[in-house]
C-alpha cells in the first residue's frame, strides 16, 4: 500500500477521535484484476479492474458504528465522521465491542512472500486459458466446453486504529481453469478443473489442469444409481475439505457464545481419532489465505486446532473472546462494511501414512464421493446430508460412475471414524487428503 493510504487512514482515524469519538480504526482495501473467458476458442471476456473501498469504525462507550465509502475526497471523508458519530450515537450498546489494547497488538510482522510483482499480459492470460481448454478438448470422449478461464490479481490492505496500530500487506493470486462435457444427449456428463497460486510461476501447467478435467468428465459417462445402503464413503480431497470447513463453522467464537453449535461442549475433548491433527496456518509463505496479523492488528500464528483427536481451542476475535471470557486468538477477519468477525486461514489435515489405494484396498463395498451438492448440513446438531456423485468402490477398487445419491450421517460420529490417506497437496486455501468414513448412509434411487 502507498505512503498516501497510510497517512489517509490515520487522518481518518485522528479526526473521528478529535470530532468525539472515544476510539476508532479504519481499514483500506485496494484490488486490481485481470479476468479472461473463452469458451471452444473464442473470447468471451478479457477485462480489467480496479477497485478500492474504506471503512471506518468508531466508537462511543460501548456503542459502535461502521461506515464505508469509495470517495476518497477531503469533503467526503469528513462527511463520513460525522456520519459515523451520528449513528454510535443512536445505536444500542454493545458490551463486547473495542479496539486491543496496546499489549495484544502485533509488532513482529513476519515477510511472508505474497506478492508477485510481475504483472501478467492479457496476451499470458488468453494463451494460458486457451492452453488449458485445448488440453480437455483433445481428451477423446470429450464432446463440448463450458469455457476456460484465466485470471490475476492484486489485493492490499491497510489497517490503521486510534490504539496505535497501523499495518498493511498485499497479496496476489493467478488462477487457471476449464469445464467441459462429454458424451452426448441424455448421457452428457460435465466435469471440471481448477488452479491458483500467489505467484504466476507456482501455478500449475494449464495444460494439465485442462487435461485432468477432460479425463474426469470421461471417466463420469455411463454413472449409474445405486440402491440405498450403509457403506464406507472415501472424500476425494477437492470436496474433503469441506468437512474441515464444517469444523471450523462450529468453532468460531460466535456460534459457541450463541449455543448454536453440535460442538459447544467439546472444547479439550477427543472430536476425532487419536492420530488426527488438523492445523491453521496464517504464516504459510505463498499461502493462498495467508496474513501476517489479523483485522483487530492481533499478532497471529501457526495453531494445531485439533491435535491428537483433541479440539484444542475456538477461533476467536476480540468480541467473541470477551463474550466467553477467554482471549482474542488473532482470527479476525473484516470486510469495510461490517465489524471484524472470527475465520480461518490456510487450514489443512496433515497426512496419514496410508496411499489412497490402501486407505481403500478392504471396502468390499463402497463410495468415493467427488462432488458433492446443497448445504445439508445442521450447526446445531451436526446433521450432515449432501447429494454426491462419484464412483462406486468394489472389491478395493474403483468399479463404475454413480450420480444421484445422498449420502447421510452425523459429524460427530463422522469425525469420530475419519481416516486419512498421505496424498496431502496445497491446492486450496482449505486442504485435505483423501479420507475415509466408515458406516454412512448411502441413499440412492437405483435397484
Amino acid at each position: 500500500m502507498s505512503a498516501d493510504d497510510r497517512d489517509r487512514l490515520a487522518a481518518l482515524v485522528a479526526d473521528a477521535t478529535r470530532r468525539g469519538a472515544d476510539a476508532a480504526d479504519a481499514v483500506l482495501i485496494r484490488s486490481t484484476s485481470i479476468s479472461h473467458a473463452q469458451r471452444l476458442g473464442k473470447i468471451e471476456q478479457l477485462e480489467r479492474q480496479e477497485s478500492f473501498d474504506l471503512g471506518l469504525r468508531v466508537f462511543r462507550g460501548r456503542k459502535q458504528a461502521i461506515v464505508s465509502s469509495t470517495d476518497f475526497s477531503r469533503d467526503a471523508l469528513s462527511e463520513l465522521v460525522g456520519r459515523a458519530l451520528d449513528m454510535a450515537a443512536a445505536v444500542p450498546d454493545d458490551p463486547w465491542c473495542g479496539l486491543a489494547d496496546p499489549d495484544q497488538l502485533a509488532t513482529d510482522i513476519p515477510e511472508l512472500d505474497m506478492v508477485d510483482a510481475h504483472e501478467p499480459s492479457s496476451e499470458t492470460l488468453v494463451e494460458m486459458a486457451r492452453t488449458c481448454e485445448d488440453a480437455a478438448r483433445a481428451i477423446d470422449g470429450i464432446t463440448n466446453s463450458v469455457g476456460a478461464q484465466a485470471s490475476w490479481s492484486h489485493t492490499g490492505v491497510c489497517l490503521a486504529a486510534s490504539n496505535g496500530f497501523a499495518g498493511d500487506y498485499a497479496r496476489t493470486d493467478s488462477g487457471v481453469g476449464v469445464s467441459v462435457i462429454a458424451g452426448e444427449g441424455a448421457g452428457m456428463e460435465s466435469e471440471y478443473d481448477f488452479a491458483h497460486a500467489v505467484h504466476l510461476g507456482d501455478l500449475e501447467d494449464p495444460a494439465e489442469v485442462g487435461r485432468r478435467a477432460g479425463e474426469k468428465a470421461v471417466a463420469r459417462l455411463g454413472a449409474r444409481r445405486m440402491p440405498t445402503t450403509q457403506v464406507p464413503v472415501v472424500f476425494d480431497p477437492r470436496v474433503a475439505g469441506g468437512l474441515l470447513g464444517h469444523l471450523t463453522g462450529a468453532i468460531t467464537g460466535p456460534a459457541i457464545a450463541r449455543g448454536t453449535s453440535f460442538l459447544k461442549d467439546k472444547l479439550g475433548t477427543q472430536v476425532f481419532a487419536a492420530d488426527i491433527e488438523i492445523v491453521d496456518d496464517p504464516h504459510r509463505k505463498r499461502g493462498l489465505r495467508s496474513k501476517p496479523f489479523d483485522a483487530e492488528g492481533i499478532a497471529n500464528s501457526k495453531r494445531s486446532l485439533i491435535k491428537d483427536g483433541v479440539l484444542t481451542t475456538w477461533l476467536l476475535d476480540l468480541a467473541s473472546a470477551r463474550q466467553l471470557g477467554l482471549e482474542t486468538t488473532g482470527h479476525a477477519g473484516r470486510g469495510t462494511s461490517g465489524p471484524p468477525s472470527p475465520g480461518p486461514t490456510n487450514l489443512y489435515l496433515t497426512p496419514g501414512n496410508l496411499s489412497p489405494a490402501e486407505l481403500m484396498a478392504d471396502i468390499g463395498s463402497g463410495l468415493y464421493v467427488t462432488a458433492l451438492m446443497g448445504m445439508g448440513v445442521n450447526g446445531v446438531t451436526g446433521d450432515y446430508s449432501r447429494g454426491a456423485s462419484g464412483f462406486w468402490i468394489e472389491n478395493g477398487a474403483i468399479a463404475f460412475p454413480v450420480t444421484e445419491l445422498t449420502i447421510a450421517g452425523n459429524l460427530n460420529d463422522m469425525y469420530a471414524g475419519m481416516a486419512r490417506a498421505n496424498d496431502l497437496e496445497f491446492r486450496f486455501g482449505t486442504n485435505s487428503p483423501t479420507v475415509r468414513i466408515d458406516g454412512m448412509t448411502v441413499a440412492g434411487g437405483g435397484a
